[in-house]
């Protein structure tokens, strides 16, 4: 079954017998074009199927009322509330948004940039892939002139818009609250620490563990994607240390679930035998049993100041506009995995 060629603007001219840019003012609704002409071809554009071809016009107008995001897993609740809020303030201000997703991969990362600069986007929202080391993609956009607004993961170096949350004092509020439990053997499954955020989990888990006088060794503190297969592998390595520890900080909650699963087989007691805290409160960190301690992120705080951010940057676009760079601050939610008092 063949397909059909799409209807263009030369097509619906041909019917009425008028010219394409006769065509082109009636959809654009031009003051010159008569109200009897608009009618006619908006009927011929229906009976036509007749789709505009936004690209073209966004070429010609400078302007595609597109805004693209891109995050690195959709299966998140951190992350579909932030695109939730996004969404729902650039809706109301009249822009669509095109949503990625990275799965975590530098390239498809990549991919996806290249995506939305030819679908000539008018900005662009995005949360860094794990993977993500050289920042030439992202350089591109700037260079372009681009709104480039970084939310939750970001680098210094781009030196764009940035909103997330504190990571560094997050892992001083993990490692006090489980020091309060009387933990003492604490380890850490976090995130790659070529990352910012991650970098600064593990920076801070190091600095706690200095203030309270704890052991800091390398076997206790493991980089991975956070996933929940990562956190059950690497859960079973801690397990399997001569020396096992007491708590377990993971910088993900599906990691965390992972690490959560694999202690219930090993007819681990949590929290009696290990502590266990996340990252992220996922809907589901409260429905598991025992439910898990998690550090709240904030997610339609997040959505909404890049929303702003982006909007504040547009609407100024020739303007030195100062840097926004705001950094929440954390809230431990302490639920049974961790709570031992």
């Amino acid at each position: 079954m063949g397909y059909k060629k799409k209807t263009t603007i030369k097509d619906i001219a041909n019917v009425l017998g008028i010219t394409p840019s006769a065509v082109s003012k009636a959809l654009n609704n031009h003051p010159r074009i008569s109200e009897k002409t608009r009618e006619a071809v908006l009927q011929v554009a229906k009976n036509l199927n007749y789709q505009p071809n936004h690209l073209a016009s966004a070429l010609r107008k400078g302007k595609s009322n597109l805004v693209g995001v891109i995050i690195p897993r959709a299966n998140s609740n951190f992350f579909s509330s932030i695109i939730e809020k996004i969404e729902d303030i650039l809706n109301k201000k009249g822009y669509n948004v095109i949503i990625t997703q990275s799965n975590e991969s530098y390239e498809k990362e990549c991919r996806n940039i290249e995506a939305l600069l030819f679908t000539q986007v008018d900005g662009i929202l995005a949360s860094m892939a794990n993977e993500t080391i050289k920042l030439d993609y992202y350089k591109k956009v700037k260079a372009k002139g681009i709104p480039l607004v970084l939310f939750d993961r970001g680098e210094n170096d781009l030196d764009v818009d940035y909103i997330g949350i504190d990571d560094y004092l997050s892992s001083h509020i993990v490692i006090e609250h489980l020091v309060e439990q009387g933990c003492k053997r604490i380890a850490h499954i976090g995130g790659f620490s070529h990352t910012r955020i991650y970098k600064n989990r593990i920076r801070g888990y190091r600095d706690a563990l200095k203030k309270y006088n704890l052991p800091i060794e390398d076997e206790l503190i493991i980089e991975s994607n956070l996933r929940k297969k990562d956190g059950r592998e690497i859960m079973k390595s801690l397990l399997a240390l001569p020396n096992r520890p007491d708590a377990v900080y993971v910088a993900g909650d599906y990691a965390a679930l992972g690490a959560l699963e694999v202690m219930k087989e090993y007819s681990i007691k949590v929290p009696q035998d290990i502590a266990l805290v996340g990252f992220s409160n996922e809907t589901f960190s409260s429905l598991v049993t025992p439910s898990i301690s998690s550090i709240e992120q904030h997610s339609e705080q997040i959505g909404k100041l890049t929303a702003q951010t982006f909007l504040k940057r547009i609407a100024n676009p020739e303007e030195k506009v100062t840097l926004n760079k705001i950094i929440l601050k954390p809230e431990l939610i302490v639920r049974d995995s961790s709570r031992k008092k």
